[in-house]
């Protein structure tokens, strides 16, 4: 139970960490700079001092010019912190300095740090003395550990994100199953609910026997369409003739006989001049994308009431669906977000409805679904494009 408390903890604050491991990384390159540009100023000061005191004595006439300026710039050496060691030519350690602190002249393990050295820069020979041999500078030590430090970080920070990055994307493909769970029921809770009306109805003998066959059949047609939706899922869309305007006054035919009359009653309004246009695509999926839609619109108006209108038209190049209502509108707060799964306005919604309808009008369908600014209730806007005359559908 721990463990899976942990593992909760860390999904939820694995963003952070990851926010936290890039700004460390960025705060040791910045030192790391700081450490870089600080060395090579202080070594081009002493370079310069160096030539400085060099060009001094060379035109200094005295004798012992040379010798003295020597004699002064053997401590700026010896400030730089390099190790230095002058062999004669047989090899034997004559002077040295910043050696190590266990480390002198005459000591059994020089030769060997002698040879250390050696590997790391090749000596220089110097005629009439012997070889100089030098290590590196103090500064390359704090470098390679930095260097290993941020590698460290920017593996453990691609590891974090990667492991956040997955959980992410499992726990929103977990929600979306538990959605499409809901609005499966959802989708099939309406038509059983209306047929237990419509039962009850008939054996109260309070409506027409006619009248309730009718209704039944609509519930039962909606039960088959409803089959046939989740059927489609992960499956290829079909490309046939579909009556824009025939597949809205459906969808409001259904909707209609099913809404509250009395108090806080909503009516729906559908403004489609033919049964068309005609669009080439998925009929099922349509209609399940323009129900959305209508569902959204009467989530919106449930417990105020109002009115729905259901726009059709032909823009020539697309056929447009324009679903607007009266309500309350659309928080500020979600309208970027929409349309992604799991953003909804509505208490205990899962925010399914409308990106299931922008994956079918864009994802399969290729158009366009969009929100338009309204100054009361909220208004979609549908786009299909229409197939141009003449051409093969599959």
């Amino acid at each position: 139970m721990n463990a899976r408390r942990l593992a909760s903890r860390l999904r939820h604050f694995g963003p952070a960490l990851v926010l936290v491991l890039v700004v460390l990384f960025a705060g040791v390159f910045i030192w790391q700079w700081w450490v870089v540009a600080d060395h090579l100023r202080a070594q081009a000061r002493a370079t310069s001092s160096l030539y400085g005191q060099v060009t001094a004595a060379l035109a200094d006439p005295s004798p012992d010019a040379g010798a003295e300026a020597l004699m002064a710039i053997t401590p700026d050496v010896t400030r730089s912190g390099i190790p230095i060691v002058v062999t004669d030519e047989s090899g034997f350690p004559t002077m040295a300095a910043n050696l190590p602190d266990h480390l002198s002249i005459g000591d059994p393990g020089l030769a060997a740090y002698v040879s250390e050295m050696d590997r790391m820069n090749d000596p220089i020979d110097v005629p009439g003395s012997g070889r100089l041999h030098f290590g590196r500078l103090p500064v390359s030590g704090l470098l390679t550990r930095l260097g290993f430090f941020q590698v460290g970080l920017l593996i453990a920070a691609l590891v974090v994100g990667l492991w956040a990055y997955r959980s992410a994307v499992r726990s929103d493909r977990d929600r979306l199953w538990v959605a499409m769970a809901r609005e499966s029921a959802h989708q099939l809770g309406t038509p059983l609910m209306s047929a237990g009306a419509w039962v009850d109805r008939l054996s109260t003998k309070s409506t027409p026997p006619e009248e309730i066959a009718e209704h039944l059949r609509d519930d039962l047609d909606r039960l088959h369409r409803v089959a046939q939706r989740f059927e489609r899922v992960g499956r290829p869309a079909k490309q046939e003739d579909v009556a824009v305007g025939a597949v809205a006054e459906r969808v409001a035919g259904y909707f209609q006989p099913r809404l509250p009359r009395h108090a806080n009653a909503i009516t729906i309004a559908v403004e489609a001049p033919t049964a068309g246009p005609f669009v080439v695509g998925d009929p099922v999926l349509i209609e399940w994308a323009m129900e959305a839609l209508v569902r959204n619109a009467v989530d919106a108006l449930s417990g105020r009431g109002g009115r729905i209108e259901v726009a059709v038209h032909d823009e020539g190049e697309c056929a447009t669906v324009r679903v607007s209502d009266d309500g309350p509108g659309i928080p500020p707060e979600v309208r970027a977000n929409l349309f992604e799964p799991g953003i909804s306005t509505k208490r205990g919604g899962w925010g399914i409805g409308l990106a299931l309808a922008r994956r079918i009008f864009e994802g399969v369908h290729s158009g366009r679904l969009r929100v338009e600014p309204s100054t009361q209730g909220a208004v979609f806007v549908a786009e299909i494009p229409i197939a141009p005359e003449g051409e093969e559908r599959g």
